[in-house]
């Protein structure tokens, strides 16, 4: 069978549903997921939805263009649609922590998550073996102020060139620019500890020991222009007390950060993401 999974906001009014089940219905598709939400504040709704369909008989583009031309219009849809037949390629850019890129790699190696990586990029040769022992091509970009323009290129190169996606910041510590984001909107995923922009600078596990805070967090977002401060989608949270050093501080962190970042790259190569007004609509 062919799995299609349908996303789609509009402005709410009857019979959305009953108008795409039926079409679903009417092309022969058996909907296995269906999750629905409205925000009544902004008079917008949404809806995730997945479908079954004859493998031999089904064919994604007739199937795009026959929705398009008897829902998109009538209901003014904003959609898009997906098979399961496709494993989305992700890019990883990294720097020099290492905690992040082993989990994902750990957890493509198991076969956790469906996508592709054609290869791991980085301003450091620091992490080259890791990539080497997963077999993954490794490209070493360096950026330096005077160079940023010629690294972009030839990170622009290697995305098109792969026929890249969506790409993952593993902790990767360069500000990504305007190109690359306009390039891949929404595409863009980050990690950072939720600290910000209370705790900012190199060292802000340290600066939260200090005030002596009692949770730490790690944040995974899209990125846009404005720094950090993209639709979020994933967080999560740890206690912590006087007890903990900031070593303690710190590996809590990046247990944190490891699995914020896992879950998002789940949530969205599951296509269960949805972006409205730099806010996520984040389905079961």
């Amino acid at each position: 069978m062919n799995k299609v999974t349908l996303l789609i906001y509009c402005k709410d009014r009857p019979n959305i549903i009953a108008s795409v089940t039926n079409f679903i219905a009417n092309n022969q598709g058996n909907i296995v997921y269906i999750d629905q939400h409205v925000d009544r504040e902004q008079d917008i709704f949404f809806m995730r939805l997945e479908s079954e369909f004859d493998v031999n008989t089904f064919s994604i583009e007739t199937f795009k263009e026959l929705f398009k031309n008897t829902l998109v219009d009538q209901f003014k849809i904003k959609w898009r649609m997906y098979s399961s037949n496709r494993k989305p390629k992700m890019a990883l850019f990294v720097s020099k922590y290492d905690h992040c890129l082993y989990d994902i790699l750990g957890r493509y190696n198991s076969g956790e998550l469906f996508l592709e990586i054609p290869f791991i990029l980085s301003n450091h040769l620091d992490l080259k073996p890791i990539a080497e022992s997963f077999k993954i091509p490794f490209y070493h970009v360096p950026v330096t102020k005077e160079t940023k323009k010629e690294a972009e290129q030839k990170q622009l190169e290697l995305l098109i060139s792969h026929e890249i996606d969506f790409i993952v910041l593993a902790r990767y510590m360069q500000i990504v620019s305007d190109t690359l984001i306009n390039k891949y909107p929404n595409k863009i995923i980050n990690i950072h500890h939720s600290f910000l922009p209370a705790f900012v600078g190199a060292k802000p596990y340290h600066s939260a020991y200090k005030r002596g805070v009692k949770i730490i967090g790690a944040t995974s977002h899209y990125v846009t222009e404005e720094l950090d401060a993209g639709p979020i989608i994933e967080q999560d949270v740890a206690r912590v007390s006087h007890t903990h050093s900031i070593e303690d501080l710190i590996a809590k962190g990046r247990d944190l950060e490891k699995i914020v970042l896992a879950n998002a790259i789940k949530l969205h190569t599951n296509r269960k993401v949805l972006v409205y007004n730099n806010k996520t609509i984040i389905f079961s």
